[in-house]
């Protein structure tokens, strides 16, 4: 092949590949806008400020005024009035000091950021995600934050995906980067493995030490990780997107029990003193990284069958008990901020 040819052909490849962006950006901004140009679905009021107190942070995914924008409730009463800003994120999550917030930028070529804003809404931070938003956590306080996007593939049912997972510190003093770096082990053998992903983060307490999935040649484990150390060690197997509780002793998680090809989640909590599983009683499909109400009460999300884009945020007790109960209609990931 001649050197014109070469460029000739290269030309043609990008020409295709931004054609098929500027489509996708195209469709999907079309889309978004025709849910959020109807009237709400739900009781809200629209604000510029960032509301303070105990509260539920979450995404609005109320079709019509205020459709993908960061939102809240008092912690009180879920059923008030929600609280809707003027931010859109795709996945959000708060603190009393701090707030992520992961979003796709739809346009002509589609891009994703992250961003951090103070608890009066002013932007601190912002860098480029390296693809579709799926899991962001801030620790308790405040100091570390975590986001994970997807690099190939859109969830985790997928047969091949790649995600890639970064933690900072919030000041951006410290960038641990891409945790695929970190030396995953298991059963003290180190694994290599150029398949290896890291997703779902869930901070301690100490300042260095987090939880999260490692995944690699379709297996998956829950990891204790050492930011200092820069190491993921397995302590449990098929556990994914770990969830630590308020008082440090219990990890909520999502657990796939599909005896077939096509995964099928539920929801265990480990207790982390002796080892025990409890399987909880929801017994739909729960693709979600769940957050703790308090010691007693997990919240996840749940998309609805009949209306694309829009989910619903369900409770369940951590015991095993009770049956699930819907905590807020029209929302996904939450956070609490008390």
């Amino acid at each position: 092949m001649t050197t014109r040819r070469r460029v000739w052909l290269v030309a043609i490849i990008g020409i295709v590949l931004l054609s098929g962006a500027a489509g996708y950006g195209v469709v999907a901004w079309a889309e978004h806008r025709s849910r959020a140009s109807a009237p709400s679905e739900v009781e809200s009021v629209i604000t510029d400020t960032r509301p303070a107190g105990a509260r539920v942070v979450f995404r609005n995914t109320a079709l019509g005024a205020g459709y993908g924008l960061v939102a809240s409730v008092p912690l009180s009463d879920p059923t008030a009035a929600r609280i809707v800003t003027d931010l859109a994120c795709d996945r959000v999550y708060a603190t009393a000091a701090l707030q992520s917030c992961l979003h796709i930028d739809r346009g002509v070529v589609t891009t994703f950021t992250g961003t951090l804003s103070d608890a009066a809404g002013r932007e601190t931070r912002s860098w480029p995600l390296a693809g579709v938003p799926s899991r962001t956590r801030i620790s308790a306080d405040s100091t570390l934050v975590a986001a994970t996007s997807f690099v190939t593939g859109e969830s985790y049912g997928t047969v091949e995906f790649s995600t890639m997972t970064t933690i900072s510190h919030t000041d951006g003093s410290q960038d641990y980067g891409n945790l695929e770096d970190f030396a995953l082990f298991v059963d003290d053998v180190q694994i290599t493995a150029a398949d290896r992903n890291v997703w779902g983060i869930t901070f301690g307490d100490d300042g260095n030490t987090f939880y999260a999935t490692a995944a690699s040649n379709n297996q998956t484990w829950l990891v204790r990780g050492d930011l200092t150390a820069r190491t993921l060690t397995a302590i449990r197997d098929g556990a994914e997107c770990p969830s630590l509780s308020p008082d440090g002793g219990r990890i909520a998680y999502k657990k796939e029990v599909s005896a077939t090809v096509t995964p099928r989640w539920t929801i265990a909590v480990l207790d982390l003193a002796t080892g025990a599983e409890t399987l909880l009683s929801e017994k739909r499909n729960v693709d979600d990284q769940v957050v703790w109400l308090d010691d007693d009460t997990i919240l996840y999300g749940l998309g609805r069958d009949d209306t694309v884009g829009d989910s619903d945020v369900w409770a369940v007790s951590a015991d095993g008990d009770a049956e699930p109960e819907l905590f807020l209609a029209h929302a996904w990931s939450p956070s609490v901020v008390r």
